[in-house]
């Protein structure tokens, strides 16, 4: 076990031997500490929370009472193969969020990127894979193998399907049930979620430039209707544009896909 001097930890706490405890970690009380956790600089247990397997949080990372964070995925498969979870730095991971770790069979580690909110009751399956600055509102369950780029937005009730792939900035709508591909800054809303437009608010906010605004409109009306298949489609929009979030578009969808794609209307 290694434990900073500077870390402030509840005598109700159980730190399995093994741990590593960064330097100004807060550890309430009830907490449990696995023994080949690794908690960074700054993180914050509040109370009541489990962190197991082999897991590793970033710094300056919050998690907020009665969450489980590490434990064995629930898959059938998976036999007790060391498996991993990797969380970033600066999440806030609130009131029963569960993280699971990886199976080999999906390459062995769920990973977590920085600035991330889970709201609570979010769920992360194994292997899932999430960016940067993601939010996942209240009871979102992201099943095991899905990729979730940097900026996602998904609404609260919302469940996205195993080996999915959500492109950077888009936002699906609360109630969602999302079962193919959404294009990066798609909107995609339904209780079997369709491809409904562009997240032109989330665009906007991010100071997006007028004119790529405009660039993927165009992109992806022109993705809705024309000759060929979707990808046929895709592959011809880089004769048409020169932005650099319609070429991210087409990367995206000239890229593998497990589910195939929610299409536009």
């Amino acid at each position: 076990m290694s434990i900073h001097p500077s870390a402030n930890i509840h005598p109700s706490s159980v730190i399995e031997d093994g741990a590593v405890i960064g330097e100004n970690c807060h550890i309430g009380p009830f907490c449990l500490v696995g023994p080949d956790v690794v908690l960074g600089a700054g993180v914050v247990l509040k109370s009541h929370v489990v962190v197991s397997g082999d897991t590793i949080i970033g710094d300056e990372t919050v998690i907020f009472q009665f969450s489980s964070i590490g434990a064995i995925p629930q898959d059938l498969k998976y036999d007790g193969e060391p498996t991993k979870l990797i969380v970033g730095k600066r999440n806030r991971i609130r009131e029963y969020v569960t993280m699971n770790l990886g199976t080999v069979g999906g390459g062995g580690v769920t990973r977590v990127g920085d600035d991330n909110l889970l709201m609570a009751s979010a769920h992360v399956a194994h292997d899932v894979q999430i960016g940067n600055r993601v939010i996942l509102v209240n009871s979102v369950a992201v099943a095991g193998h899905c990729v979730i780029d940097d900026d996602v937005i998904i609404g609260g009730l919302s469940g996205i399907h195993q080996w999915v792939r959500i492109g950077q900035g888009a936002i699906i709508g609360a109630l969602s049930m999302v079962t193919g591909d959404v294009l990066p800054h798609a909107l995609v809303q339904g209780p079997r979620a369709e491809l409904d437009g562009l997240n032109l608010v989330g665009l906007k906010r991010r100071g997006v430039a007028r004119d790529d605004i405009n660039q993927l409109r165009a992109a992806f009306q022109m993705l809705k209707q024309g000759d060929g298949s979707f990808k046929e489609r895709a592959a011809r929009l880089h004769e048409d544009f020169d932005s650099d979030y319609v070429a991210r578009m087409v990367a995206f969808v000239m890229g593998d896909s497990d589910r195939g794609f929610l299409t536009p209307k």
